[in-house]
């Protein structure tokens, strides 16, 4: 199986690994996971339209990093997706084990390499005052449904 890092040039992979290391104090090796494991989620999101996705918390620190970097970030979702791949906060998903499962499958299923260790079910995103991270569909309110309140 392949990496993933192959959907992104090589200088973007580093600077995307090197703003990991910064905002999250992780060494290099572990952030170039992060960014690779991100990178093969944007992938099943994008084979997925409306799937609610959702990112392990280890995974969306390296969504976050590519979010930052929005030039770049935009022109590999219109290359790998053809569309955008919204970042939606929920607020406190109760089914973060089912999305976690249908996540799982999607990644395994785009034919790169897995780091099993990126997606424990213990870290689940949380993101945005405790809510859960998931990507939108083709029109970018996909997920409004499927969020459920604290």
């Amino acid at each position: 199986m392949t990496s993933a890092r192959e959907l992104v040039a090589p200088d973007l992979f580093n600077r995307l690994a090197e703003r990991v290391m910064k905002d999250e104090g992780h060494d290099r090796d572990h952030s170039e996971r992060i960014v690779d494991q991100a990178l093969v989620f944007l992938k099943a999101c994008a084979d997925n339209p409306g799937a609610a996705l959702g990112p392990s918390t280890a995974v969306d620190a390296g969504w976050h990093a590519f979010l930052l970097h929005t030039r770049d970030y935009a022109s590999f979702c219109a290359r790998v997706a053809g569309r955008f791949i919204h970042h939606e906060p929920t607020d406190g998903d109760s089914s973060r084990a089912g999305t976690l499962h249908r996540t799982i499958t999607a990644v395994r299923a785009t034919g790169y390499e897995v780091d099993e260790s990126m997606w424990a079910l213990a870290a689940v995103a949380d993101c945005a005052d405790e809510g859960n991270c998931s990507a939108s569909g083709k029109d970018g309110d996909e997920n409004k449904d499927t969020r459920i309140p604290k």
